[in-house]
């Protein structure tokens, strides 16, 4: 559904089954692995830039407006909405992705690439950072063919509700 369809409303989805990364099955080839090397990774550098390159109105199915954008940076302005950024050797971003974090919960968003295996690499990221963290949900909503060679899985709302509850219950 577009938001179009909805009437131009942001609406909240609730997917059953829901799509979720489990922070111990990221599959990372070894292309993937020698990619990321060309790459550096900034948290929370550009998260503007970042939302909008992932609200390009050029992309399919695109469903992130201009009061999408100003709600997510007002989130992330309170600390809520984060973003980890991939740049090239040029200092140039090419790629990110962004989400909420609360407790032990990161809520992906969305993703963009610029660059070759760029989101990709931010996701790879993201998950470190939450391990580092002790942090044990990484929700990414859809289970889509992309997400699922990187290890996503899906579940049902039920056991969605579960691990919600014990990830946002973490300190």
């Amino acid at each position: 559904m577009t938001l179009a369809e909805l009437g131009g409303a942001i609406a909240w989805w609730s997917p059953d089954p829901r799509g979720i990364l489990p922070l111990d099955n990221l599959r990372v080839t070894r292309s993937l692995r020698q990619s990321a090397k060309r790459y550096e990774i900034r948290v929370d550098t550009c998260f503007g830039e970042v939302i909008r390159a992932c609200g390009d109105p050029s992309r399919a199915s695109g469903w992130i407006t201009p009061a999408f954008v100003d709600a997510y940076t007002e989130l992330h302005r309170l600390g809520w909405a984060h973003s980890v950024e991939v740049f090239d050797r040029a200092g140039t971003l090419a790629g990110g992705l962004y989400g909420v974090r609360v407790n032990g919960l990161f809520a992906g968003e969305s993703m963009f690439y610029a660059q070759r295996d760029a989101s990709k690499v931010a996701l790879i990221a993201l998950v470190g950072l939450m391990r580092d963290n002790g942090m044990s949900l990484l929700d990414v909503q859809w289970h889509t063919p992309h997400l699922a060679t990187l290890g996503a899985t899906e579940i049902t709302r039920a056991r969605y509700l579960e691990l919600l509850a014990q990830a946002i219950a973490s300190p």
